[in-house]
């Protein structure tokens, strides 16, 4: 097989929110990866790409995810290089709400105090980077010293991460969806490996058309990390499923889609508590009135 590189220099910042964009999709990369170039201190974005890559649609993706023109630039991969092993150098554990998030490449020990989560690159979106889900991990974290929920469910779980946090730190079962089959199977895998598979119960759904969802309602915590669109578009049906007092955390928001979103969920029934802002993404956490 013919492999390329792909590459662009960036901020820190900017390249792994380009990694966690282009992990969202199943046909631009094979793998995607930020790392700090350690002669010039510059970070790098790089994605390993089946020969020719699709340069305009990278392009484009940069333009969305970044708000300008990315210059990337291509060059073949030697076939004697190991490109997924260094493709997973620059993938960095994140910490957030307490979570420790780590992919199975990383050999240092877990820090003292933090909960660990092995949860490897995919083809679903979910490896810790992205402020979406940092903001969520960040919420749950705070909700849960406010209260203990025993019926969850995460709608478009993506690798399960968000699930995953929640079973960690519960003796619960939480019912996690994804439209996805592949982010389903994901799902599974990383419960099991993370020592929750027990408590996790993964199903493919169409945002909450699944009489599986329906069957466990009411919830009194709702997780999504979607998109703006959809959680808007669901905001009855959740308001539906979630009980008087339950909470639902939204992330897959841009700042300035908020105003949007929590209008929807107000008519729905909820109230806005908190308002978590990292760089341009929004996590909400609402109450059911």
């Amino acid at each position: 097989m013919s492999v390329d590189q792909l590459s662009v220099s960036l901020t820190k910042e900017q390249a792994y929110a380009l990694v966690d964009a282009v992990s969202e999709r199943d046909d631009l990369a094979l793998t995607a990866s930020a790392h700090e170039n350690e002669e010039t201190g510059e970070w790098v974005f790089e994605a390993t790409c089946d020969s020719p890559p699709d340069v305009a649609a990278f392009s484009e993706l940069a333009r969305h995810v970044l708000g300008g023109d990315v210059a990337f630039s291509v060059a073949p991969i030697d076939p004697e290089i190991n490109w997924v092993a260094k493709s997973l150098e620059g993938l960095a554990p994140v910490i957030a709400g307490g979570f420790y998030v780590y992919g199975s490449h990383e050999t240092a020990p877990v820090p003292e105090g933090l909960t660990p989560m092995k949860i490897d690159a995919a083809q679903a979106f979910g490896t810790g980077h992205h402020e979406t889900t940092t903001g969520c991990l960040e919420a749950i974290e705070t909700r849960l010293t406010e209260r203990t929920p025993t019926r969850m469910i995460d709608i478009g779980t993506g690798t399960g991460v968000l699930a995953i946090a929640l079973a960690k730190r519960l003796e619960a079962v939480i019912l996690a969806t994804d439209i996805d089959p592949i982010a389903v199977t994901t799902t599974i895998d990383n419960a099991i490996e993370n020592g929750v598979g027990e408590q996790i119960d993964a199903i493919e759904a169409t945002g909450l058309d699944h009489e599986e969802i329906t069957a466990r309602a009411p919830y009194d915590l709702v997780v999504a990390n979607i998109l703006a669109g959809p959680l808007t578009e669901l905001a009855p049906g959740v308001g539906t499923i979630t009980q008087p007092g339950g909470t639902a955390i939204l992330s897959g928001i841009l700042n300035t889609q908020a105003d949007g979103v929590i209008a929807a969920y107000e008519t729905a029934g909820f109230t806005l508590k908190d308002h978590l802002k990292r760089k341009e993404w929004t996590t909400l956490v609402l109450e059911k009135n």
